[in-house]
C-alpha cells in the first residue's frame, strides 16, 4: 500500500511539473511574436525589392566557420532590400517590445549600412515588391559607418499631433559599431515607462527617455517658446564688447611703412662659393625614349637631377646676400581695445509661445507591419540572422543565449588563435588597442569630441603604422578637454537662435552612409589621360 502511494506521488509530481512546464513554453510562445533564424530559404517569405535602383543580389549562406544559416549582402557597391510582412501589426504602445537581431561583417565595414528598418502600415495599394526608400517606417535601428559616421542608429518617426506629418527622432550620441569581423547581436528594449535600452551582445551601451530633450534630437515634445521670426535688432543695437581708444594717438616714431626683412649688408659670400655652377643639371644616364615623337610630344629634354658638385660646396649660383628681420619694423598701428560704453551684448530675438507645442504623456507609437532591409553598402560579406521580437527581456536573453553566444565564443578563439600566431603579436595588439579607443570614445562627457576621435581612430586602421600616434593624439585630446574642465575660464555663452520644429517627413538622416557610398561611387571614375613627361 505504502509502495502504491509513493508511486502515485511521483506520476502526480511528474505531472504537476509537465504542466508547469507546458505554461511557461506557451508564455515563451505568447512573448515571442516574431522570430526568423534563416534556417531555410528565404525565398516566398521575404520579398526581394523590384525596383530599379536595388539590383544588390540576397543569398541564402553559411556564416563563415559554422553550419549556421543568415541572409548574405554578396556584393559590394550596390543597392540592397528585402522585406517581411507580420501577421499581425506589432502594437509598441501595449507594454515592453524587444527589437534584436544579429550581424557580422564578414569583409570589415568601412562604408555602408546594417540596420533594419520596423514599417509602419503602408498605404493602399503599397506591394512588398515596391519597397524602397521612401516606405515609411516606425524605427530604425542598426550599425552604420562610413567618413566620419559610426553608430549604431536608433530613430524613430514619430507622428506630429498637430501637423499630422512624421518627424524623424536620432538617439543622441549612440554607441559605435564594433570594429572586427565576428558575430554581434544588437537589441532594442522598449520600456512602459517611455524608456529605451540599446544593447550590444547584451551588454548595456546607451539608454534614453523617449521624452526628454537630452536623449533624442529633435525632442519628441518641442519647446514651449520659440524665438520670434518677427523681431529685428534695433539698428542701435552695439554688440561689440571692445572698440578702438578713440583717443590713442599712433606715436610720432611710428614707421608703417618700415619693411619686416631688410638686406644683411653684413653678410659675407661663404668661402668656396660656386658661382658658375647651377644648382640641377641634366641628368647625363637619361635618353630619349625610342617611342618619344616630337611632334605629339613636343621637343624632348633630359630630366634634371641634383648638381653634385654642389654637394660638397656651401652652395651654387649666383650668391646674394640673405634678408634679416628688420629692427625698425611695427608694421600697421592700431588703437589699443578699451571697454566699449554703448555695449548692450548679444542680440536675440524674444521668445513667443510656440504655436507647435503640444504635450506628451507616452509616444504614439506606429504599430510594426513589417521588416524590411534597406541599404546602399560598399562591403560584401554582411551576415543578417536571427531577427526577433518579442514582449518580454527574457526571451530575448534566452535566444542570444542559444543562437549568438555560441557562435561568437568560437570566433573569439579563432581571432585569439590568430593573433596569437602572428610573428610579432602586433596585429593582435593593434586590435586591442582600437578596441580600447572605441570604447573610450562612447565616454559620456567625450560626446562633443567623438566625431574627432572617430576620425583619427579610423584612420589608425587603415594606417596600422601610425597607431602609436594616434593613441598619444586621443590621449592628449582627453588631458586637454579635463584641463579645460578643470582649470578654463568660464566663456560667454553662445546665443543659439532656436528654430521652429520642423514636422515634414523625411528619410535624408537616416543614414549617412547611403549619401556617402554615393559620392564614392560618383568619385570612382578614371581619370582623363595626362601628357607624357619628358623624362624616361
Amino acid at each position: 500500500m505504502g509502495e502504491a502511494k509513493r508511486t502515485s506521488l511521483r506520476f502526480a509530481f511528474f505531472i504537476l511539473l509537465a504542466a508547469v512546464s507546458f505554461q511557461q513554453l506557451l508564455a515563451s510562445d505568447d512573448s515571442t511574436i516574431l522570430y526568423e533564424s534563416f534556417d531555410e530559404p528565404f525565398d516566398g517569405r521575404w520579398i526581394v525589392s523590384e525596383k530599379e535602383d536595388y539590383k544588390g543580389v540576397w543569398k541564402h549562406s553559411k556564416s563563415e566557420g559554422h553550419d549556421d544559416y543568415g541572409l548574405l549582402v554578396s556584393e559590394k557597391a550596390k543597392k540592397y532590400g528585402i522585406v517581411k510582412e507580420v501577421d499581425e501589426p506589432v502594437d509598441l504602445k501595449d507594454g515592453t517590445t524587444v527589437l534584436q537581431f544579429e550581424t557580422r561583417l564578414q569583409n570589415g565595414l568601412e562604408c555602408g549600412g546594417a540596420y533594419l528598418k520596423y514599417l509602419r502600415p503602408q498605404g493602399a495599394g503599397w506591394k512588398a515588391n515596391e519597397f524602397d526608400n521612401d516606405s515609411p517606417y516606425s524605427i530604425m535601428f542598426g550599425p552604420d559607418k562610413c567618413g566620419t559616421t559610426n553608430k549604431v542608429h536608433f530613430i524613430l518617426k514619430h507622428k506630429n499631433p498637430k501637423s499630422g506629418e512624421y518627424v524623424e527622432h536620432h538617439l543622441k550620441y549612440p554607441p559605435s559599431v564594433p570594429s572586427d569581423k565576428l558575430s554581434h547581436v544588437y537589441t532594442a528594449i522598449l520600456k512602459p515607462n517611455n524608456g529605451v535600452r540599446i544593447l550590444i551582445d547584451g551588454e548595456e551601451k546607451k539608454k534614453g527617455n523617449f521624452l526628454s530633450a537630452d536623449d533624442f534630437e529633435p525632442p519628441l515634445v518641442p519647446s514651449k517658446t520659440i524665438p520670434d521670426p518677427e523681431d529685428k535688432k534695433p539698428e542701435d543695437w552695439d554688440e561689440r564688447a571692445k572698440i578702438p581708444d578713440p583717443e590713442a594717438v599712433k606715436p610720432e616714431d611710428w614707421d608703417e611703412e618700415a619693411p619686416m626683412e631688410i638686406v644683411d649688408d653684413e653678410a659675407e659670400k661663404p668661402e668656396g662659393w660656386l658661382d658658375d655652377e647651377p644648382e640641377e643639371i641634366d641628368d647625363p644616364e637619361a635618353s630619349k625614349p625610342e617611342d618619344w615623337d616630337d611632334e605629339e610630344d613636343g621637343e624632348w629634354e633630359a630630366p634634371k637631377i641634383d648638381n653634385p658638385k654642389c654637394e660638397a660646396a656651401p652652395g651654387c649660383g649666383e650668391w646674394k646676400k640673405p634678408m634679416k628681420r628688420n629692427p625698425a619694423y611695427k608694421g600697421k598701428w592700431h588703437a589699443e581695445l578699451i571697454d566699449n560704453p554703448n555695449y548692450k551684448g548679444i542680440w536675440k530675438p524674444r521668445d513667443i509661445p510656440n504655436p507647435d507645442y503640444f504635450e506628451l504623456d507616452k509616444p504614439d507609437f506606429e504599430p510594426i507591419a513589417a521588416i524590411g532591409i534597406e541599404i546602399w553598402t560598399m562591403q560584401d560579406g554582411i551576415l543578417f540572422d536571427n531577427f526577433l521580437i518579442a514582449k518580454d527581456e527574457k526571451v530575448a536573453e534566452s535566444y542570444r543565449e542559444k543562437t549568438w553566444k555560441p557562435k561568437f565564443e568560437v570566433e573569439k578563439e579563432k581571432q585569439k588563435a590568430e593573433e596569437a600566431a602572428s610573428s610579432d603579436g602586433l596585429a593582435g595588439y593593434q586590435k586591442k588597442v582600437f578596441d580600447i579607443l572605441y570604447k573610450v570614445a562612447d565616454i559620456p562627457f567625450l560626446n562633443p569630441y567623438k566625431p574627432k576621435i572617430l576620425e583619427l581612430i579610423e584612420k589608425a586602421e587603415t594606417q596600422p603604422n601610425i597607431t602609436i600616434g594616434v593613441l598619444v593624439s586621443v590621449v592628449v585630446v582627453i588631458l586637454s578637454i579635463l584641463f579645460k574642465l578643470l582649470f578654463g575660464r568660464k566663456k560667454q555663452a553662445k546665443v543659439e537662435q532656436k528654430k521652429p520644429e520642423v514636422a515634414a517627413e523625411s528619410s535624408d538622416k537616416q543614414g549617412s552612409s547611403e549619401e556617402t557610398a554615393e559620392e564614392n561611387e560618383k568619385e570612382d571614375t578614371t581619370a582623363p589621360p595626362r601628357r607624357r613627361r619628358r623624362d624616361n
